[in-house]
């Protein structure tokens, strides 16, 4: 009655229509039926084993609302059905669609039920909602992303408080939820059994409850039109690897349809030239429709494309259903038809890119110049340029050919060449040479080869030279208590994977241990520690490799084709050592008053091999120090710029600045050879990524068909897979 107050616009001095005074006549005539309903609290039945809440739903165009019911059945199978409670709302004034008001009592329903389980103090056995709109159940039971908005948020607020499954279908003759949205008088409700003692049904087996029969999902309500126009081909690119099996059977497939259109001339045989360039056309249609589906569409209307297109430049006319370039050659007579106004593919589509592959393979693995000129004869390829060299990068064979490997990005500098220490402490070792000696002075000598040992400190660039006999370990073991006895005992060794220098590292090892009581040294109580580095991975030790070039420089050109005895070869290395040991670490200084510069010489002078680091003297006066003190002090000074000077410049990267080497585990990779082409490189498999302190990965495992091996990334080649 307000809703209808509020739609008349009647004010509270107005009198009413005679319609609603009559409907509130009888309202108020019916309230004196009122003293006689009497409603028992007890709503179990006598000794209770299983307790049921039973919920029912129904809407109308007036109001909606829900009630809930206790079905309980006893030790002796009585079965008790008694009203609990009960909820109505009056339907909003914007009319809404029937479905809606039912969903909007089942919401009411559910919100109910969860108040009811709030309140009382035991927990139901079983709960079930009754609904007798079929749509609704539906819905609850549906798909909520294909609803819309007002009904999928409904739904999803349903299912966050109720089960789906509890949600079972009531024919509208047995739902006692009808009664709240159609009214009911009081002097009706007396004795109305359906609600007080709910429908029939719930006192029976549970076999002879009613059940939705079978709805048609696709004729619901409320449910999305997803709209799409779709430009696909009947054929996906995708699944060819090959333009001349996708020509062949797009072939078939044309000629198939010809001979079902005509059955007294039908095509047999191998397929003809007419036949294949049909497809090849076909092809191309359904190519430009996929890639340019607006300015095909424009240009079959023969309109004017957006001056936002991409192909808007090419000035492109329709023909035979293809989209060709108009160009600025129409006037030349060198050209052919073809040539003056080529087929446009945009790169991103599958059918352009194997175009490409066949050109590639055709003209004997064109680079991506010749590709691009070779492709561009019949077809303009949109972004042209950057497939050509995708589809050269993605060529195996190519790949093969060429032989790249990975390079990643240069490592941070180790503490040992960075943190302050004694020279020659943690040094690295190389061999260089053969050089060509006499065996002895005077007639009859013949010549004999020697080796060029280096030791060089990582710290300082510091350089020790030894003359070798040969390169067995022994010659090396010799080489190296030399080192020792002049420079005193390292902590660890640096070299390569060189034979003689593993072997050494073993017997070296053995040795201290059973002699570690006669050695003087509180150093000697460790042994040295030997590093490796990955075979073929020389930049990995390239501050002995610049010292091997740096020595190599000096003794070439004063032995020229001289053949020296062991005795002055070996005085010459020293004589080098001290030259090399004489260059500066850093640039030198600007300013006109600094005429010294740091050398790895500084750090080999004024201190024994068993002395410890002083205390520092750079906060005292020169004049206030003792003799010792300012030489000391002297000393500290180089020291300092050492840190000062030389360590900062080591801060840059000179080259290998970001890190190409995208390497996972699992790819298939070309471990690279000396003197072998690429083509006869061996095939293998990353089994393992080994990761600097940085977290860059330098160094693979690699699984070949003779076994693992550990190799450096700038030794793999890593081959193309379909997805790059």
């Amino acid at each position: 009655m307000l809703q209808r107050l509020w739609q008349q616009k009647i004010g509270w001095n107005e009198p009413v229509s005679q319609k609603i005074k009559d409907e509130w006549i009888n309202f108020v005539d019916n309230l004196k039926y009122l003293k006689q309903l009497h409603i028992p609290r007890l709503v179990l039945g006598n000794s209770p084993q299983c307790i049921e809440l039973h919920s029912f739903s129904d809407a109308s165009q007036i109001a909606f609302g829900a009630s809930i019911y206790v079905r309980t059945i006893s030790s002796n199978n009585l079965v008790t059905v008694r009203l609990l409670c009960s909820k109505s709302k009056v339907a909003p004034l914007k009319p809404t669609t029937i479905p809606r008001l039912e969903l909007c009592a089942a919401l009411l329903a559910g919100k109910l039920t969860k108040s009811v389980l709030e309140s009382i103090r035991f927990t139901p056995t079983r709960i079930v909602h009754w609904c007798d709109s079929s749509v609704v159940l539906c819905w609850i039971k549906g798909d909520i992303g294909r609803l819309k908005t007002f009904v999928a948020n409904r739904i999803s607020e349903i299912k966050e408080i109720t089960s789906s499954s509890a949600w079972r279908y009531v024919p509208s003759e047995f739902n006692p939820a009808d009664l709240i949205s159609r009214g009911i008088q009081a002097k009706n409700i007396l004795n109305m059994n359906l609600w007080w003692f709910g429908p029939s049904f719930l006192h029976e087996d549970e076999a002879k409850w009613p059940v939705l029969k079978s709805f048609d999902l696709n004729s619901l309500p409320e449910i999305k039109v997803n709209s799409a126009v779709i430009n696909e081909s009947f054929i996906d690119f995708n699944r060819y690897s090959s333009l001349t099996r996708l020509q062949r059977t797009v072939s078939y497939v044309l000629r198939f349809i010809f001979n079902i259109k005509n059955k007294t001339n039908k095509r047999l045989g191998a397929l003809s030239t007419s036949e294949l360039s049909n497809a090849m056309n076909k092809l191309y249609e359904w190519a430009q429709r996929q890639s340019f589906p607006i300015e095909y569409d424009l240009l079959i209307k023969g309109k004017q494309l957006n001056s936002k297109s991409k192909i808007l430049s090419l000035s492109p006319f329709l023909d035979e259903n293809i989209i060709r370039v108009g160009g600025r050659l129409d006037a030349s007579n060198y050209y052919s038809y073809e040539r003056k106004h080529p087929i446009i593919l945009h790169s991103n589509n599958r059918l352009t890119q194997l175009y490409f592959e066949r050109e590639h393979l055709k003209h004997m693995h064109a680079g991506p110049l010749l590709l691009l000129a070779a492709v561009r004869e019949v077809v303009w390829p949109v972004n042209g340029r950057r497939l050509a060299q995708r589809v050269v990068n993605r060529c195996v064979i190519c790949r093969r050919m060429r032989g790249q490997t990975l390079q990643p990005k240069m490592g941070n500098l180790p503490e040992q060449r960075i943190a302050p220490d004694y020279p020659f402490l943690a040094v690295g070792v190389d061999y260089a040479g053969p050089f060509l000696i006499l065996n002895r002075k005077g007639r009859g000598s013949r010549l004999i080869k020697c080796y060029l040992c280096i030791f060089v400190c990582l710290r300082f660039k510091c350089i020790h030279l030894e003359a070798v006999s040969d390169l067995t370990k022994e010659a090396y073991i010799m080489a190296l208590r030399r080192f020792i006895a002049r420079q005193g005992r390292p902590t660890e060794i640096f070299s390569d994977n060189g034979t003689n220098f593993v072997a050494a590292a073993r017997e070296l090892g053995s040795f201290i241990k059973q002699n570690k009581d006669s050695l003087f040294d509180f150093a000697s109580q460790q042994s040295i520690k030997f590093n490796f580095i990955p075979a073929y991975t020389p930049h990995f030790g390239g501050i002995w490799e610049s010292g091997v070039k740096s020595a190599k420089h000096h003794i070439r050109r004063v032995m020229g084709n001289c053949h020296l005895t062991f005795e002055e070869i070996s005085t010459l290395f020293a004589q080098v050592e001290a030259i090399l040991n004489s260059r500066p670490l850093c640039p030198l200084s600007s300013s006109p008053d600094d005429l010294l510069t740091l050398s790895p010489g500084h750090f080999l002078i004024g201190r024994p091999l068993t002395s410890l680091p002083s205390k520092g003297l750079d906060e005292f006066k020169f004049s206030h120090l003792q003799r010792y003190q300012r030489i000391e002090q002297l000393r500290q000074h180089f020291w300092r710029r050492w840190q000062k000077e030389y360590v900062v410049e080591l801060q840059q990267r000179t080259k290998w600045r970001e890190n190409s080497a995208n390497l996972n585990i699992g790819d298939l990779v070309l471990i690279a050879e000396d003197n072998t082409a690429p083509l006869c490189w061996k095939l293998g498999r990353v089994q393992r990524l080994i990761n600097g302190l940085d977290g860059v990965a330098r160094v693979a495992e690699i699984k070949t068909s003779s076994g693992c091996i550990t190799r450096s990334l700038v030794r793999l080649c890593k081959l193309p897979v379909q997805e790059d």
